[in-house]
């Protein structure tokens, strides 16, 4: 399968993955919103009723809409989570 070696190149500021903290915020928002009555994004499997639990099966599937923006003094760059996982998905299956 070839790779597509562009969007580790798009990704100007950071590294080319969700960091620890990002993921954490991303999670975060996504179960409160869930908690508070949010439709859920995918199809959630039988018993599963913990809102960070979903939250957290919504990003490994990348369907969460949201966009992280990474600022470096007055410089920034808006990426979406969806280019964020794949570009981490690339970069693991690239020679090094």
């Amino acid at each position: 399968m070839p790779l597509n070696r562009g969007l580790v190149s798009k990704i100007k500021l950071g590294p080319a993955k969700l960091t620890k903290y990002e993921l954490a915020r991303i999670i975060g928002a996504r179960a409160l919103q869930i908690a508070l009555g949010a439709p859920v994004l995918i199809q959630v499997p039988p018993g599963v009723t913990d809102p960070i639990t979903i939250a957290t099966l919504e990003v490994k599937s990348g369907v969460v809409p949201f966009i992280i923006r990474r600022r470096v003094g007055k410089r920034y760059q808006d990426i979406p989570v969806k280019v964020l996982l794949e570009a981490e998905k690339e970069y693991l299956l690239s020679d090094p």
